[in-house]
C-alpha cells in the first residue's frame, strides 16, 4: 500500500464552499510530482493544500528520530511543512504555490542541498 492509499482513509477533500467566503473560485488543475507520484492540484494553491486534498499527510520527518510532520500553523511561522522543491530544501509548503511540473519531495531531517553538502564535507 502506498502513502496515499494509507492516507485516503482520512477522507481527503478540498474545500469548495467556505462558510464566510462563500463558493471559492476554481482554478484549472495542473500536475506536479510528490516523491515521484503525479499529483493534481489547483494552479496557485499552496502545495500543502494540494497534497492534503490528494490524501498525503506527511510532508517532512524530524532530524533526530524521523518523526513524521505535516502542517501545523499553515501560515509560514513554523517549520512543520517544509519540503524539497525542485532540489531546494526547507521550502514552506503552506506558502509555496503549485505550478505545472513542480517537483516536490518529502524533506528528511534538515534537508540536503549542494551548498549544505559542500559545507559538511569541508569544501
Amino acid at each position: 500500500m502506498d502513502k496515499r492509499e494509507e492516507s485516503n482513509n482520512f477522507g481527503a477533500t478540498r474545500v469548495t464552499v467556505h462558510p464566510i467566503l462563500g463558493e471559492l473560485p476554481t482554478e484549472p488543475l495542473v500536475e506536479f510530482t510528490f516523491d515521484g507520484d503525479v499529483v493534481a492540484g489547483r494552479a496557485g494553491e499552496p502545495i500543502a493544500a494540494a497534497l492534503f486534498a490528494a490524501g498525503y499527510r506527511v510532508l517532512r520527518t524530524m532530524p533526530r528520530f524521523g518523526d513524521s510532520r505535516g502542517g501545523y500553523c499553515m501560515i509560514g511561522r513554523c517549520t512543520d511543512c517544509q519540503v524539497v522543491v525542485d532540489g531546494i530544501p526547507n521550502v514552506p509548503a503552506c506558502l509555496t504555490p503549485v505550478s505545472v511540473g513542480l517537483s516536490v519531495e518529502t524533506q528528511h531531517g534538515l534537508g540536503k542541498s549542494a551548498w549544505r553538502e559542500a559545507w559538511e564535507n569541508g569544501s
